[in-house]
């Protein structure tokens, strides 16, 4: 069933994101070409039960709760971090978010809901207005309570790789 829903959420990404996905492709990034400036993805306004997944999230992270965190997985949902192994089901994502937190500003830079799946596509900062330092994306599954969980976190920062 989870490989089920995860593919349906994967569906509705590629769904709606294969118009960016050409034009990305078209010219390969080069090495030596100066860095111009990136003007940010404009925010949108989530509705209100999806919006709550990002102001939870910010709220346990900046106490660095990593119960708290972890109870807004699925009890099989996964943590996908940059460089670091993946962290699966609630007990896993505790122990990888434990000692972790601060400040956090997430924004929501797209969505799609399709029945009990869904998906935010999101960048962060430590405070709102901030310049973006990294971006995410969140896969989500309603519970039978008609509460969205997340399912999978996978997150990456903006810096550039050496």
């Amino acid at each position: 069933m989870l490989l089920k829903t995860a593919f349906q959420a994967l569906i509705l990404i590629a769904l709606t994101t294969t118009g960016n996905a050409t034009a990305s492709q078209s010219q390969p990034p080069s090495s030596a070409a100066p860095q111009a400036a990136v003007t940010p993805e404009p925010s949108i306004e989530l509705p209100a039960e999806l919006q709550r997944v990002l102001t939870d999230y910010e709220k346990a992270w900046a106490a660095r709760d990593a119960k708290g965190l972890a109870a807004l997985f699925t009890e099989d949902g996964y943590v996908l971090t940059n460089g670091r192994p993946l962290a699966k089901g609630r007990a896993a994502i505790e122990a990888r978010l434990t000692g972790q937190g601060g400040p956090l500003a997430l924004r929501a830079l797209a969505f799609a809901v399709e029945g009990r799946v869904g998906y935010i596509i999101g960048a962060f900062a430590t405070k709102p207005g901030e310049s973006d330092r990294g971006k995410f994306t969140l896969t989500l599954r309603r519970s039978e309570g008609g509460r969205w969980l997340i399912v999978s976190d996978m997150d990456n920062g903006n810096g550039q790789r050496q």
